[in-house]
């Protein structure tokens, strides 16, 4: 629907060449495996140094993260230090204040940018309608697991949305390892909130645009076990959750219509899909004898269920089939987001997050 409705909806962006004071954040959490390497990757973007700022904040790291930083701080580096542990939101509202950068560009610890990613991502900017860019997000799959297949096909059909929807005007969903606001449209958030969604729909709110920008391209490692898979989307579908509480003004057709149309359908529906799946399941199992289709199609359900619990045990007979994968991922994720919304109608927050074992 969304693509059909962007044939006739296709709000280009106007971008040209534009090199502004750009300031990358990067929090970070006992990253000791990786910080070095994230350094390193922000040091040799094709950026004028005079115009990148580099800062990383450890937020209560107890590992050898700080040490490693601190080695760079000759290289113009800045280390802050993020006593106790907060969470990622805190450590940004920390950060922006102190940054000289018109542009603020958000960055994982371990997040690798390809060599232009600043470069293309700043040029949206040029656009005074667009207030936050979002790149590319690639999964690496170097383990080649099952659970990584599943993160690399959601990924692909997230990036096509986005597409779709910078045609609409605005994209409903981000990638925080490299997004980038313009620094009079950032806004200090609730310690709980998810920054890579509440930030983006506040710049929505004060009438800006939010666009994917593809060709600045992020590469980042999937995770290896679905039960690291499973904890992270628990997380994060919770703060989405609360933060579509917080910004349900957005969530009103008279003043939105298409942007709430969006919201309603790329994000609401989809953190909801467990209830339609439930229902659709109960539905089949009282209609199993009035006619084949629905015989048909309780098969099916419980074939995907059934995959899903046994492909691991599969899997270690040495059989490695890509539909059962998928299939895997999708029971995991919806069985993350029934969690998360138990959680959250049981007022439960998450402010602190684990890294990701990727």
């Amino acid at each position: 629907m969304a693509f059909l409705v962007s044939m006739v909806v296709n709000r280009m962006v106007n971008k040209s060449e534009y090199e502004p004071r750009v300031s990358i954040l990067i929090a970070a959490h006992n990253e000791e495996e990786h910080i070095q390497k994230t350094i390193e990757n922000k040091l040799s973007l094709q950026y004028s140094d005079q115009n990148l700022e580099i800062i990383v904040i450890s937020d209560g790291s107890d590992d050898n993260t700080d040490s490693i930083v601190e080695e760079y701080e000759s290289r113009g580096v800045k280390l802050l230090k993020q006593y106790p542990r907060s969470g990622k939101t805190a450590a940004l509202n920390m950060a922006v204040p102190i940054t000289h950068g018109e542009i603020i560009v958000f960055s994982d610890a371990n997040s690798l940018y390809e060599s232009d990613a600043i470069k293309v991502l700043v040029q949206n900017f040029s656009d005074p309608t667009v207030g936050y860019v979002t790149g590319k997000m690639i999964y690496v799959n170097s383990g080649d697991s099952p659970i990584g297949d599943g993160c690399t096909a959601y990924m692909k059909y997230e990036n096509v949305l986005r597409r779709i929807e910078t045609r609409l005007g605005s994209v409903v969903g981000v990638d925080g390892g490299i997004d980038a606001v313009r620094k009079n449209l950032y806004e200090t958030m609730n310690p709980d909130q998810l920054p890579d969604f509440v930030l983006p729909l506040h710049v929505v709110e004060r009438g800006y645009r939010v666009v994917y920008e593809p060709q600045a391209v992020l590469r980042e490692h999937t995770l290896k076990d679905s039960g690291d898979e499973y904890k992270m989307r628990v997380r994060v579908s919770l703060r989405a959750l609360w933060a579509l509480s917080d910004m349900r003004s957005l969530l009103s057709f008279k003043k939105h219509r298409l942007f709430a149309w969006q919201l309603w359908s790329h994000k609401v529906l989809r953190y909801m899909s467990f209830v339609f799946l439930i229902g659709a399941y109960l539905s089949n199992l009282f209609l199993w004898g009035e006619n084949v289709f629905y015989k048909l199609f309780f098969v099916v359900q419980n074939t995907v269920l059934f995959s899903a619990v046994m492909y691991p045990s599969i899997e270690k007979k040495g059989y490695k089939l890509r539909v059962l994968n998928l299939m895997r991922y999708f029971v995991v994720i919806n069985l993350a987001s029934a969690y998360a919304f138990l959680k959250f109608i049981f007022r439960q927050k998450q402010v602190t997050w684990t890294p990701r074992k990727g």
